[in-house]
C-alpha cells in the first residue's frame, strides 16, 4: 500500500518538483496540494494522507497553526515540516504543534523521499542532527531555562525510563537494544509502551519529554 502525501506548500514550483519525485517513486503517492494552511487542513480532513509535507511560511494560515489542526485527533496524519536553517524560531512552535519531523528544503531528493518515508513510519527522527540541536535549543531557551521544575514522568518502568533517555538522546532502536542488552523487538515494544503511557504520536514527542522530565540536559 502506498504512502499517500499531501503536499502543502504556496510556491508552485517547490510543489510541483516535489509531485514530480514523488511520482516517479514507488510506494508513494500525492493526494492532494495546498499552497496554505487552510487548504492543507481541508484536503487533510478531506483525503486522509499519511503524511502532510508543511511548508512553515505560508499566507493566511502559516505551517505551524496548520499542523497543529491537521495534527488534532486520532488517526491523525503526521507532519513532515520543510525547513531552512534561519528558520529555527518557526521549528520550534512546529515541534509544540505535533510535527514529527523536519526536512531543509534543500537537502538530497533522496533524503526528502527517505524522510517522508520515515515520518509514516513514525519510528525514528528526521536527520537526527538537526532535529537534536533543534530541540536542545529549544528546551535552553530562557523559558525552558534551568531552574524551571522538571516535569515527573508518571506511570513508566524503571527499564521504559531507560529507554525513553535513550530516545531522547537521539539512540535508534539498535543502538538501544544494544546498550540496554535486549533485542531490538523488545526495543520497540517498550518504544510503544511509551508512545501509548505519555500520549506521543512519535519519537520527536518522545525527545522533548525526555529533555523536559530532565532525563536528559541541553548541551551548554
Amino acid at each position: 500500500m502506498s504512502i499517500r502525501v499531501v503536499l502543502a506548500d504556496d510556491q508552485p514550483l517547490v510543489r510541483s518538483g516535489l509531485r514530480v519525485l514523488i511520482a516517479d517513486t514507488p510506494g508513494l503517492e500525492v493526494v492532494g496540494e495546498a499552497a496554505n494552511g487552510e487548504e492543507a487542513v481541508r484536503l487533510a480532513k478531506e483525503t486522509a494522507p499519511d503524511v502532510v509535507v508543511m511548508d512553515i511560511r505560508m499566507p493566511g494560515m502559516n505551517g505551524i497553526e496548520a499542523t497543529s489542526l491537521v495534527t488534532a485527533g486520532p488517526g491523525a496524519p503526521r507532519v513532515l515540516v520543510l525547513t531552512t536553517f534561519d528558520e529555527d524560531d518557526y521549528v520550534y512552535g512546529a515541534l509544540r504543534a505535533g510535527a514529527s519531523g523536519f526536512a531543509v528544503k534543500d537537502m538530497a531528493l533522496d533524503d526528502i523521499l527517505a524522510a517522508i518515508r520515515v515520518v509514516a513510519a513514525g519510528d525514528a527522527l528526521i536527520a537526527p542532527g538537526v532535529t537534536r540541536r533543534l530541540i536542545a535549543d529549544f528546551v535552553g531557551r530562557p523559558e525552558q531555562a534551568p531552574g524551571r521544575p522538571a516535569r515527573p514522568v508518571e506511570g513508566i518502568t524503571e527499564r521504559e525510563r531507560e529507554v525513553l533517555t535513550l530516545v531522547g538522546l537521539g539512540r535508534s532502536n539498535s543502538e538501544i537494544a544494544e546498550e540496554l542488552y535486549i533485542t531490538v523487538a523488545t526495543t520497540k515494544s517498550h518504544v510503544a509502551r511509551l508512545f501509548t503511557k505519555l500520549g506521543a504520536r512519535d519519537r520527536v514527542q518522545l525527545v522533548i519529554t525526555a529533555y523536559e522530565s530532565g532525563l536528559v540536559s541541553a548541551p551548554r
